[in-house]
């Protein structure tokens, strides 16, 4: 992907100079631990760690005002927001008839406070409905690279891609639609719509890297295989069988590789946003 000397997107927050909150030691510590593991394996909703963080974890700290770093990496990553920004901007009002509000990304390290609750950098990117904002400790791109498999720019400008695509669902009212249905539903049809939400963020970015390849210029065969090499690398069933031995369906929260590959391609064919709602109609673990 080319990237270097390209409009930088104003719009982050970089807290990675601040000292993460404590944690209390003993029961509330090993708690979270146990509730983060179970969150990778599908049992546990990321919005239920995201509420009870804050209880198992102590005071924040106060904290000076983080100097923003002008890496190279962060630089990268205003750059994809850039991207996203020009994108949605432009497809968001075609598509849905209203004004594209723009998210911030916030860079942190090890841990963090949305207005979701108390995350540590273990839990991956996530995105915020509640302050529509996307969060990201960069340490998880070498992680990408050396536990999954997926190194390369592109690859990491998809987690980016990925995430704003559930921006694009918040500021549609999917988020808030599908939250409210978790207390009619039993786990594993919760589950299926998780997956089916976690699908439609992946074809939402898809639709992202068909514009950017089409309009931009920036983006080539090898950078898409990055792309897709990622998305399959972080499909439930692949984590799974890394991490216990063994694939159980009925607990996917995110989807198989194949079918995040699937719907990330299918956004890049179609760069048609209209269509998100197919991943709600088709598909299901």
């Amino acid at each position: 992907m080319r990237w270097e000397g390209r409009r930088q997107s104003k719009n982050v927050e970089d807290r990675r100079s601040q000292s993460a909150a404590p944690m209390v030691v003993g029961g509330g510590l090993l708690t979270l631990l146990l509730m983060v593991v179970l969150m990778f394996l599908g049992v546990v909703d990321p919005m239920q760690v995201a509420r009870m963080a804050p209880e198992m974890a102590g005071p924040a700290p106060r904290q000076a005002p983080a100097q923003a770093q002008n890496d190279e990496l962060s630089q990268f990553v205003r750059v994809v927001l850039a991207d996203n920004e020009d994108v949605w901007g432009r497809l968001f009002p075609q598509a849905f008839d209203g004004r594209y509000a723009a998210p911030t990304l916030v860079l942190f390290t090890g841990q963090v406070r949305s207005a979701c609750g108390f995350a540590s950098a273990a839990a991956g990117p996530f995105y915020c409905p509640l302050d529509r904002k996307v969060y990201i400790d960069l340490a998880f791109y070498d992680e990408l690279k050396r536990r999954f498999g997926a190194p390369g720019d592109f690859a990491q400008a998809y987690v980016i891609a990925h995430e704003i695509g559930h921006h694009v669902q918040n500021q549609l009212g999917i988020s808030d639609k599908v939250q409210s249905m978790r207390a009619r539903l039993s786990e594993r049809d919760y589950n299926k719509l998780s997956v089916r939400m976690e699908l439609q963020a992946d074809f939402l970015a898809g639709v992202w890297a068909h514009h950017v390849a089409r309009f931009a210029g920036t983006v080539d065969e090898d950078d898409i295989r990055e792309a897709v090499n990622a998305a399959a690398a972080i499909g439930d069933d692949r984590i799974m069988k890394k991490t216990q031995g063994y694939v159980v369906p009925d607990a996917f929260t995110h989807g198989s590789s194949e079918q995040r590959v699937r719907w990330f391609l299918y956004g890049l064919k179609t760069g048609d946003p209209r269509l998100m709602d197919r991943a709600f109609e088709v598909d299901s673990p």
